[in-house]
């Protein structure tokens, strides 16, 4: 009676016409979209410019596959170059073979040039990174699994890896999936890195360093359950060294690099603001000019209310067109009491003005003294009665 177990593809690779679509090559190229995109939200929450992680990326990236291709050739050089192997074999990455020591290490050269030609701190940038990193390493441990690699001993659990290739030496059967073990494990490290970070406020590159420390760990015990051929050294296996090394070398960092640069980068990206965009001289020479077209509509719009008057009227028509309305009106009212504009009263005598002086006769003058008559008239009538 057959047990619950994890079965493996039978094939790792399908075939778009003459375009072949690997499984192992679509793990690591999701790996490294995920790990940009939650770097590049990371970097501008951290105060970053948005776009910086993908450039970084540019360099990061080739030489990081360069340094896990090397790495893997280096040490299980055999496979390449011993009698009856075909060394050009060892640039065909697509059958699986990266070491994630060499990745890191030359992947951390790439993005230092990457860094350094952004004018921008390498360890920040890193702290920004890290938990994308090590998800995707989660995600491209999953090649491993449609490449049939890097299982374990024989068991006969229920999530037991169903091992059915018999090339490269491999024995079909049911072996512990050490890829599955270390994908979990590498889910659970990204977050908490994330959970640390926050909580510690964590920089100068010690968010990093948690992240390889907590990986090592980890990759230590999953290393030592794997039975595919690898070099040993007094009983262990290569990688276990490695790990060992590199945790403690970690952990030094943290331990050191919070002694003498305690706290987190203020400014890990000149000239951008808290939303990831730019701030440059260009940008902030265009703030200043909408600022001042700013100041002067406000202050020609205050300018026109100051000049209106209280019915709404601008106060230049106030000075000119409705003073001379105001006099008329006022000469209006002396014309009705005097029979007109410098008309003449008293029985057509001329009114005296200018010390005495006749006024200079108007065109209704010859009208004047029978108004003048009827107004005396009226105001005569007016007293009686009152």
């Amino acid at each position: 009676m057959e047990t619950a177990y994890i079965p493996s593809p039978s094939h790792g690779v399908l075939h778009l016409g003459p375009i072949p679509l690997r499984g192992y090559a679509f793990c690591i190229i999701i790996g490294v979209f995920v790990a940009v995109w939650l770097g590049n939200k990371r970097w501008i929450a951290r105060g970053g410019r948005a776009g910086t992680v993908a450039d970084i990326a540019v360099w990061a990236v080739p030489f990081g596959l360069v340094g896990g291709r090397l790495y893997h050739v280096i040490t299980d050089y055999e496979l390449y170059f011993s009698e009856g192997r075909d060394w050009v074999d060892a640039f065909k990455v697509w059958q699986g073979g990266l070491g994630i020591w060499g990745a890191i290490a030359l992947g951390a050269l790439g993005a230092w040039i990457g860094c350094r030609r952004r004018g921008i701190p390498l360890p920040a940038w890193a702290d920004a990174l890290a938990p994308g990193i090590v998800f995707a390493q989660a995600i491209g441990r999953w090649g491993n699994w449609f490449n049939q690699e890097l299982y374990g001993r024989a068991t006969d659990l229920p999530w037991a890896l169903h091992i059915t290739s018999a090339t490269d030496g491999r024995v079909p059967g049911y072996y512990h999936p050490t890829f599955l073990y270390e994908s979990l494990w590498c889910v659970g490290v990204g977050f908490l890195v994330i959970w640390a970070d926050r909580r510690f406020t964590l920089g100068h590159g010690r968010a990093f360093a948690l992240y390889v420390a907590a990986y090592c760990v980890g990759r230590g015990w999953i290393e030592y359950m794997r039975v595919d051929d690898a070099h040993h050294v007094l009983g262990l296996r290569l990688n276990d060294w490695t790990a060992m090394v590199v945790f403690v070398l970690a952990v030094a960092y943290i331990v050191v690099s919070a002694r003498l640069r305690p706290g987190r980068e203020e400014i890990v990206e000149p000239g951008a603001d808290a939303s990831g965009e730019d701030q440059g001289e260009g940008g902030t020479e265009a703030s200043v000019g909408l600022g001042k077209k700013t100041d002067e509509k406000t202050g020609e719009k205050t300018g026109e209310k100051a000049d209106k008057t209280s019915d709404g009227k601008p106060a230049g028509k106030t000075d000119g067109a409705s003073a001379d309305k105001a006099d008329d009106k006022k000469d209006d009212k002396a014309d009705d009491r005097t029979g007109g504009p410098d008309g003449e009263a008293d029985g057509g005598k001329p009114v005296a003005s200018d010390g005495g002086k006749s006024a200079p006769e108007s065109e209704g003058a010859a009208d004047g003294p029978e108004d003048a008559d009827g107004a005396l008239r009226s105001e005569a009538e007016s007293a009686n009665k009152g």
